[in-house]
């Protein structure tokens, strides 16, 4: 117990620095620091990552875009790939990115308790074009049906879309190792347009971003982004396949992208809830599509060429799934070392659409909002042994929400907004 206390003593006098040399340090839970280990990263190197992360995201669908949806149930043939150029890092008109900038600027201003139905008015008021779930989840909110409804397979055709995956990077890149942020944030925002399935890719998505702060492994990557959702729901099933089919065909990505297409595109017990009807072409079903991004991942190997590439070619979403799969990757690698033909063309005043942010101020805004996610789940500062600043961060198991089905929905909440709240929503021009 003297012992205990003389560690405890020391640790307080320099500073809480130990905190950060012996991640693993069990004293630290007598500080109050964390229950159980907890994971460091210096501000500078959360920074360089989180940076590349919104590059990833750019380059995904800048590369992909021209390809979106003109491939369905087919892979993309080589010669059809775009070319690569660094002007192409400037997307600041793409939903993939300029919608999570609408859920960044409500934490922004109301903090991390913020209401569901402050989200929901903040994003009836966004001004940019919109589709599928989220154009109906936006449309529900301006009709005055409050979330989570908004999102509800009753009131949204449209809930087991892709939307709140390709837009959930945000709650990963200012949740650096704690996945129950990014599935909390999923509860808030996924909510106002997804339901089931079409919400757990968000938070997959989520959880893999926050593993990505700590680690390059991309099975363990998605491994950690799993364990962020229900394991009986088909979405977890899907990703589960792609794994046992990439240890079977580890060199052969097109043989593993048949597997997926028989079973989740063209068998209809894993299309029951799709808006354009079980047998059509066009999937925008959150499942397969986010399959496409763990091949990307699984398959690249590491290489940010090879993995927007492959999740390209994979088709059908084909900007969106790059997007993702290019986001988690650079976030492994940092800003810093990235190819420089990903970051010379890189316009540091170019606005996203509707929104407050250009590139340096998106930056800035997650910078903020990572301290309050580190504080909020129990996590410190403190500094390492070169006097950096450093996020001690404790781990926890991942909680997911309960399981759900968009084809055997659960009640309604019967969440209306009141008068005042729609006073509050100015449905702007597009």
């Amino acid at each position: 117990m003297v012992k205990n206390l003389l560690i405890i003593l020391v640790a307080i006098a320099i500073g809480l620095s130990l905190a950060v040399v012996g991640c693993q340090y069990d004293a630290w839970t007598s500080l109050g620091i964390a229950t159980g280990a907890v994971r460091c990263i210096t501000v500078e190197d959360y920074v360089d990552k989180m940076k590349a992360g919104w590059v990833g995201q750019m380059a995904g669908v800048g590369w992909g875009g021209p390809t979106e949806f003109n491939f369905k149930g087919e892979i993309i043939p080589e010669d059809k790939m775009p070319q690569w150029q660094p002007e192409l890092i400037n997307q600041f008109q793409q939903d993939d990115i300029y919608v999570e900038m609408t859920f960044l600027r409500t934490l922004e201003l109301y903090g991390f308790d913020c209401s569901i139905r402050q989200a929901g008015i903040d994003f009836a008021n966004s001004g940019y074009r919109l589709w599928h779930a989220n154009r109906n989840g936006r449309d529900n909110l301006r009709k005055g049906i409050a979330p989570p409804d908004s999102g509800h397979p009753e009131f949204n055709k449209h809930a087991d879309d892709i939307d709140y995956q390709i837009e959930a990077d945000y709650a990963g890149l200012i949740s650096p190792g704690l996945p129950n942020v990014a599935i909390k944030l999923g509860e808030k925002f996924g909510r106002l347009m997804n339901y089931g399935d079409g919400l757990y890719g968000g938070q997959f998505v989520g959880g893999m971003y926050a593993e990505a702060f700590f680690e390059n492994d991309m099975e363990k990557i998605v491994m950690a982004g799993l364990k962020c959702i229900p394991k009986d729901s088909q979405y977890a099933e899907c990703i589960r396949d792609v794994l046992a089919w990439y240890k079977q065909n580890p060199n052969d990505w097109q043989k593993t992208w048949q597997l997926i297409n028989e079973k989740y595109h063209l068998n209809t017990a894993y299309r029951r809830f799709s808006c354009s009807g079980p047998k059509g072409e066009f999937n925008i079903d959150a499942k397969i599509n986010g399959a496409y991004i763990v091949m990307g991942l699984l398959y690249g190997k590491g290489d940010p060429d090879d993995t927007i590439i492959i999740s390209t070619r994979c088709g059908q979403d084909s900007d969106c799934n790059p997007s993702n799969a290019g986001g988690i990757l650079f976030t492994t690698i940092g800003f810093k070392k990235l190819p420089d033909k990903f970051k010379s063309a890189l316009n540091p005043e170019g606005k996203f659409s509707h929104t407050p942010y250009n590139f340096p101020t998106l930056v800035d805004v997650s910078k903020k909002l990572v301290r309050q996610a580190v504080k909020r789940a129990g996590g410190r500062m403190g500094k390492n042994a070169e006097s950096k600043d450093v996020f001690i961060i404790p781990v926890r198991k991942p909680k997911p929400t309960k399981l759900e089905q968009c084809w055997e929905a659960g009640p309604i909440a019967n969440s209306k907004f009141t008068e005042a709240e729609m006073e509050q929503i100015k449905v702007p021009e597009e």
